[in-house]
């Protein structure tokens, strides 16, 4: 089979991924996660977004962070969750990736269209979660987080 028709086969049928980046981001000072309300779902979730095109994962983690909640994070400073992409149901990828910043100092910005409530919660009180939040968070040994002394 010729290349051209060979590549357009391939396209019909093999399965397809929207992939995108979530941050999980502790408070330096206890065990509060920071998780956010959407006006179409139904329970808390994670900062989190699709990646733009040719946008590293980690940028695009950071990115979502600082839009959504106005939180400001360096890429450099988010660590890849182990395993690094959580595969999801619904034909999408996640990228995961953990980093830390001091609740008291850091204010929350929200836009109130994307995003209407962000907020500190305790890991062992954690308050309703999205479906795909919990499936992710199943994944991760929480009390062993990267980078926490």
């Amino acid at each position: 089979m010729p290349s051209p028709l060979r590549r357009a086969a391939v396209r019909l049928v093999a399965p397809k991924y929207l992939v995108g980046a979530v941050a999980l981001i502790r408070d330096t000072e206890s065990d509060r996660l920071l998780l956010l309300r959407q006006p179409s779902k139904k329970g808390w979730s994670l900062p989190a977004g699709l990646l733009k095109r040719h946008e590293a994962p980690h940028v695009g983690a950071a990115r979502e962070l600082f839009e959504e909640t106005g939180v400001r994070v360096a890429p450099e400073a988010l660590t890849p969750g182990t395993p690094n992409a959580i595969i999801h149901t619904v034909g999408v990828v996640d990228t995961v990736w953990f980093g830390m910043v001091n609740a008291s100092d850091t204010e929350l910005h929200i836009d109130g269209g994307e995003i209407v409530a962000a907020d500190w919660f305790s890991l062992s009180d954690l308050p309703r979660l999205t479906s795909n939040t919990t499936h992710l968070l199943k994944h991760y040994d929480l009390t062993q987080w990267p980078g926490h002394p």
